[in-house]
C-alpha cells in the first residue's frame, strides 16, 4: 500500500510539473503550429486582447500547476509553514490571473458553444473555490481551506487531464471540434467527482459538516 502510494504521488507530482512547464513550448514556433492556436482564425491570432489573455491563462495556469502539488505535503506544509503561506499566496494569485483569462478565451472556443460552456464553467467554478478557500484561511477555518483547495487543485489538474483525453478521443475519430466540446466537460468533472468522494470520506466535508449541525438542531428541537 505505501509502494502503491508513493508512485501514485510520483505520477501525480511528474504530470503536474511536466503540463506546468508546458507553456514554454509555446516559445518556439514549431510547437505554437502544432497547438490549439493552429485552429484559430488568423483575425483572433492578430488579437492583442485575444493573444494577451491566452498567454495568461497558460502561463499563470502552468505556474499554478507547479507550486501547487507541493502544498498538499502535509509534514513539508507542517515544517515550513511560513514558506506554504507565501507561497500559497502566490498560487491563489496565478489560479484568479489563469481564471479570469481562461473565462475571456472561452468564449472562442474551437469547440464552439458545448466547448466554450464547457471551458467557461471550468474557470468560474476554479475561480470560485479559490476564492472560498482565501476565505476559509483568513477566517481561520483550516480544514474547510484544505478541502476547497483540494477541489480547487482538482480543477486546475484538468490542465493534465485534458492533454490525456484529448488524443484518445481524436484517435477515436473525432474531428478537433468535437474532440475538444467532448473534452471541455470531461477533463474535470472526474477529477471533481473524485477529490470530493475523497473529502467526505476523509473529512466528513462540509456536506456532512451540514447534516451534522442538521441533527444537532433537530435534536435540540425535539428535547
Amino acid at each position: 500500500m505505501e509502494l502503491t502510494k508513493k508512485i501514485l504521488w510520483f505520477l501525480f507530482a511528474s504530470f503536474a510539473i511536466g503540463i506546468g512547464l508546458y507553456p514554454i513550448s509555446y516559445s518556439f514556433a514549431a510547437m505554437r503550429q502544432n497547438s490549439v492556436l493552429a485552429t484559430k482564425s488568423w483575425e483572433l491570432l492578430m488579437s492583442n486582447a485575444y493573444m494577451t489573455a491566452f498567454y495568461t491563462h497558460i502561463s499563470s495556469g502552468g505556474l499554478a500547476l507547479l507550486t501547487g502539488w507541493s502544498q498538499f505535503l502535509r509534514s513539508w506544509r507542517n515544517k515550513y509553514l511560513t514558506f506554504h503561506r507565501y507561497l500559497g499566496y502566490f498560487y491563489v494569485v496565478a489560479v484568479f490571473t489563469s481564471s479570469i483569462a481562461g473565462f475571456i478565451i472561452s468564449f472562442y472556443s474551437t469547440g464552439g458553444t458545448v466547448g466554450g460552456f464547457g471551458f467557461g464553467t471550468l474557470a468560474v467554478l476554479w475561480f470560485s473555490t479559490n476564492l472560498m478557500a482565501l476565505i476559509s484561511i483568513k477566517r481561520g477555518k483550516v480544514k474547510e481551506h484544505e478541502q476547497w483547495m483540494m477541489r480547487n487543485y482538482s480543477l486546475a489538474f484538468g490542465a493534465v487531464t485534458l492533454r490525456i483525453c484529448l488524443p484518445i478521443i481524436l484517435m477515436c475519430g473525432y474531428t478537433i471540434v468535437q474532440a475538444l466540446a467532448i473534452t471541455s466537460w470531461i477533463c474535470w468533472i472526474p477529477n471533481v467527482i473524485g477529490v470530493e468522494i475523497y473529502i467526505q470520506s476523509q473529512y466528513g466535508g462540509i456536506l456532512s459538516k451540514a447534516k451534522r449541525n442538521g441533527d444537532y438542531m433537530r435534536e435540540s428541537l425535539n428535547a
